[in-house]
């Protein structure tokens, strides 16, 4: 009964048949025989087991090379190749700091917070880990700065676990996502990650943009994969299947994407084309094909190609669909529908219908009359003798650590290809490393130093994120004229006889607001295994407010009826009240004349949200020195509400504020004060800066693509010859 081996000896001396020897020995031993080489015994296995080291592995399957099966995914991130902690970079910024002086950034200076996370704590963890409070952070040593951001984590940790959403709100500002220590990143197991085609590993493969893959592969058959072996039939269909897969992506206009980015980092435009790309390579006839806005995102170099790949769509018998703005779009059509005339109540008819040039003849179709009106070009604001913010080496992701001015007071427009490196250079380096400058949390990319922040006061990212998720956030009271309007009731004769404060008026306050919906105007219905539906308020009809809160109007109407009105409708309404006549003004300026003035924040699409928050930065009294920034705020906007946006943006800048603009439309790039283009293509083929300065020398710089189409836009308008603006525009 004791574990022991029995060897049976097969042959003593080389055989004449090595072959069917090793046969007879592995047959016999079940996968496992020992050789004898000068006295040495070496010791093979055919099971993928090793009875010495007692390691074993299964056969290679499919889902062992996966990250979302359980088979290949690594065992300590799950997959996800990241671990969120709090990162050491943001919870001490500035290591030339002590302790004593505010080091640790995580204790707040004042505030309710301040109880639950204290000096006095952080300096008992000081104690125990041997760190002086009153010597520079970097100064200390090593061991002692990790013991102590260890004890620091360990704590907020504990915090955490028992924290209120305020505080679980401020600590996230503190956490970071981190490489996982045992995939590095590559996310699959271990196992998977030993495997080679070739020599390459598949993390190598699925780090590839499209092209890179294709040469790998190519690469691949060309040192023998692709002959008359077994491993060249088994590949020859996989590599062709993955080729047409890659070529399709390229046609889409997605050359600089790596294959395995992660889905929630790509844009909305990005993750359409890469569905799009799959429907090309179905091979369909007769489907109806209906997209949203596609070109969003899209440099006019790669815009052509997804019109090309749409209309080879079109040509294989299917039926495509879109609902988009971009005029190079609308005329590269078959047949156009134009809605309107306006937005909102003013539209949802048929203004004109046909080819684009039937449409662009039409007087009623404001898309006709943006069809034939020329460019409009714009002197722009002289650049010399302006205070600068200077970003040197910048190296985060494909930037070639390049140096760039952002004059101040003035509007910037940072363009080039899709993928160049404009979103790394202005959210992840730039903007973060001014948040840090001006006492903010933020980790940037990496650059080498940054000049000219003592000429900004504030930073403002005018994103297009939601105003807010429920339906109690509204364009009013997000920029700050509903609290005006409930006062303004309040006053009303009415509203004294009843005592009514503008509390009352208010759907968030219980009193004036209908009781059964808590002034939402719907109600929320849970359904079993299905998502909730919410319906009308059977009380109010949804109108969110009481009977008696409704009695009371003013201007013959109530606080519902007010509510539903468009920004269009409210400007002339509230004429002599300037306190909300203002800002309902600014929102028309913005394009959301078809707005509801109450209309829930959560129905709002990203770009008028964009516009909302832009309406609330204008609202507000300035003193200038603000750094706005914007990433492609055309997104979603006719071709005639740009002038509106740029009149916006401009009246940003005359109050002496600094606007960064990400963007592709040409008309944009055409009236900004400065362009900085990017490129000369996208992913590692970007990352250079080809130029910076006025859009009329821009159009003079061979190797940038946005000057090529910049001519082609330009050379239609009056006081425009080819190759550049002349003296008059």
């Amino acid at each position: 009964y004791v574990e022991h081996d029995i060897e049976a000896v097969v042959a003593t001396d080389e055989p004449d048949e090595l072959g069917g020897t090793l046969r007879d020995a592995l047959h016999a031993g079940k996968g496992t025989v020992i050789v004898t080489v000068d006295s040495e015994e070496r010791f093979y296995n055919q099971n993928r087991a090793c009875p010495r080291c007692e390691t074993s592995y299964e056969a290679l399957d499919p889902r062992g090379f996966s990250f979302n099966s359980r088979y290949g995914a690594c065992e300590a991130c799950a997959g996800s190749g990241v671990s969120l902690g709090f990162d050491a970079r943001l919870l001490i910024p500035d290591p030339s700091k002590s302790l004593a002086t505010g080091a640790l950034k995580v204790v707040p200076e004042a505030g309710p917070l301040r109880k639950r996370i204290s000096n006095a704590q952080a300096n008992e963890l000081a104690r125990e880990t041997g760190v002086d409070l009153n010597r520079p952070f970097e100064r200390v040593a090593a061991s002692k700065r990790d013991a102590f951001l260890r004890a620091v984590s360990t704590w907020l940790q504990a915090l955490d676990l028992d924290a209120g959403s305020e505080l679980e709100e401020y600590l996230d500002r503190f956490r970071a996502a981190v490489e996982c220590d045992a995939c590095h990143g590559d996310r699959i197991h271990e196992r998977a990650r030993s495997v080679r085609v070739g020599r390459y590993f598949l993390p190598e493969l699925a780090g590839m943009t499209p092209g890179a893959l294709i040469d790998a592969l190519a690469e691949l058959r060309s040192h023998g994969i692709d002959d008359s072996s077994r491993s060249a039939v088994l590949a020859k269909p996989i590599l062709t299947e993955i080729d047409a897969r890659l070529q399709l992506l390229l046609k889409v206009g997605l050359s600089y994407l790596e294959l395995d980015r992660r889905a929630d980092t790509l844009s909305g435009g990005e993750a359409q084309r890469v569905r799009l790309a799959a429907q090309l390579g179905s091979s369909l006839r007769g489907v109806c094909y209906v997209l949203d806005e596609p070109t969003i995102g899209l440099h006019p170099k790669d815009n052509r190609r997804l019109l090309d790949a749409l209309k080879e769509l079109r040509s294989a018998g299917n039926s495509v669909i879109l609902v988009e703005h971009d005029e190079e779009t609308i005329r590269g059509a078959d047949h156009v529908i134009d809605l309107g005339p306006g937005g909102g109540t003013q539209g949802g008819r048929i203004v004109a219908q046909g080819t684009p040039e039937q449409v662009a003849r039409n007087p009623r179709s404001a898309t006709g009359r943006a069809l034939q009106r020329p460019p409009h070009v714009a002197r722009s604001r002289p650049l010399e003798d302006r205070e600068e913010l200077v970003i040197r080496g910048a190296r985060s992701h494909n930037l070639k650590s390049i140096d760039v001015r952002f004059p101040l007071g003035r509007l910037i427009v940072v363009t080039g290809v899709s993928g160049s490196g404009k979103s790394t250079l202005v959210r992840d380096v730039l903007e973060k490393a001014v948040r840090r400058e001006l006492g903010g949390v933020a980790l940037p990319g990496p650059f080498e130093s940054l000049e000219g922040t003592e000429h900004i006061d504030r930073i403002r990212d005018v994103d297009q994120t939601p105003i807010g998720k429920t339906p109690r956030s509204i364009p009013a009271s997000y920029v700050g004229f509903f609290d005006e309007i409930r006062k303004l009731f309040s006053r009303t004769p009415a509203a004294r006889v009843g005592g009514y404060s503008p509390g009352r008026f208010s759907f968030n306050v219980t009193g004036g607001r209908c009781d059964a919906c808590k002034g939402q105007g719907t109600i929320k219905m849970k359904m079993s295994f299905l998502p909730n539906v919410h319906v009308h308020c059977e009380t109010c009809s949804g109108q969110r407010y009481n009977q008696e809160t409704l009695a009371v109007t003013f201007g013959g109407k109530n606080i519902h009826e007010v509510l539903e009105m468009t920004c269009a409708e409210a400007e002339p309404f509230f004429s002599s009240i300037p306190a909300i006549h203002r800002p309902v003004r600014l929102l028309n300026q913005v394009g959301l004349s078809y707005l509801r003035v109450g209309q829930p924040s959560n129905t709002l699409s990203g770009g008028e949200a964009q516009r909302i928050k832009l309406a609330y930065e204008l609202a507000k009294p300035t003193r200038g020195k603000t750094l706005y920034i914007l990433d492609e705020p055309t997104t979603g906007l006719h071709i005639a509400d740009i002038d509106h946006l740029l009149s916006v943006l401009h009246a940003l800048v005359d109050a002496g504020n600094t606007v960064i603009v990400i963007e592709h439309n040409l008309d944009v790039i055409a009236r900004a004060d400065c362009v900085i283009d990017l490129g000369p293509d996208g992913g590692d083929g970007g990352g250079e800066l080809l130029f910076q300065g006025p859009p009329a020398a821009l159009l003079n710089e061979p190797r940038s693509y946005t000057a090529r189409y910049l001519r082609e836009r330009l050379t239609a308008a009056d006081g425009v010859e080819e190759g550049g603006l002349s003296a008059g525009a």
